[in-house]
């Protein structure tokens, strides 16, 4: 729940700073902007997406925005069960599969959202948590199908601290294992992203790191300076 109209310069300086190379990046705004942002980016490299959607197409449900309006007004992808909506909505992995279900209705790219607590990876349950969620969250009908899972060590957002290499690899390696068991062949295909306070500083290395196959950024992407650090540290 940030930023207003003055931040779509932020994202204009983002574009203007993104090549049409391999790497894809995105931005994904407060929904009230994200029909402007498509604007404002038409034509550029930078995609556009949104922070969440309803799992229904529509109905009596005010306040939420549905797949298809959120693609009527650009986006193209949605993040989905983000920490943040599982702790303060209280979503659980069956609602954030539905949601999943929803964004391939209406064309959208889903990027799941999985990551333990700093009471779970103490007690050392990281690992059944985090893959309890990929299993839980990921609906059949994803086979196939464009979609990203996004690690996300819930002590580490916007906390500074950030898990080792090694920690951030096992992880990783232990979601495509559970990729590749659902879905056989194709769970080789989804990046699995990294997110979890990723700055200029330290995203080389995180990036580079065995099976992080991009970022999910989020403190970071609000200007465009620390955004495109990121994105050249690739």
């Amino acid at each position: 729940m940030n930023g207003t109209s003055a931040s779509l310069n932020e994202a204009r300086m983002v574009a203007a700073g993104v090549g049409r190379g391999l790497m894809r990046v995105a931005i994904c705004p407060p929904a009230p902007l994200i029909h402007r942002l498509s604007q404002a980016l038409a034509g550029s490299a930078v995609l556009v997406g949104a922070q969440d959607c309803h799992a229904e197409a529509a109905g009596a449900f005010t306040g939420d925005i549905s797949a298809e309006m959120l693609a009527d007004a650009g986006a193209t992808l949605v993040i989905l069960g983000h920490s943040e909506r599982r702790a303060a909505h209280c979503e659980g992995d069956d609602l954030v599969a539905r949601k999943a279900v929803a964004a391939l209705r209406a064309n959208l790219e889903p990027i799941v959202c999985v990551g333990e607590s700093l009471a779970e990876r103490q007690a050392g349950q990281a690992e059944a948590v985090v893959t309890g969620q990929v299993r839980g969250s990921l609906p059949r009908e994803l086979a196939g199908a464009v979609f990203s899972v996004a690690y996300e060590p819930v002590w580490a957002i916007g906390t500074g601290l950030t898990p080792t290499l090694p920690e951030i690899e096992e992880m990783h390696a232990a979601i495509r294992a559970t990729l590749r068991e659902m879905f056989g062949p194709d769970g080789d295909a989804p990046p699995i992203l990294y997110g979890g306070s990723v700055k200029p500083g330290n995203a080389a290395e995180i990036l580079y790191a065995a099976e992080v196959g991009g970022a999910l950024v989020g403190g970071a992407s609000l200007k465009a300076a620390d955004f495109l650090g990121i994105i050249k540290a690739l």
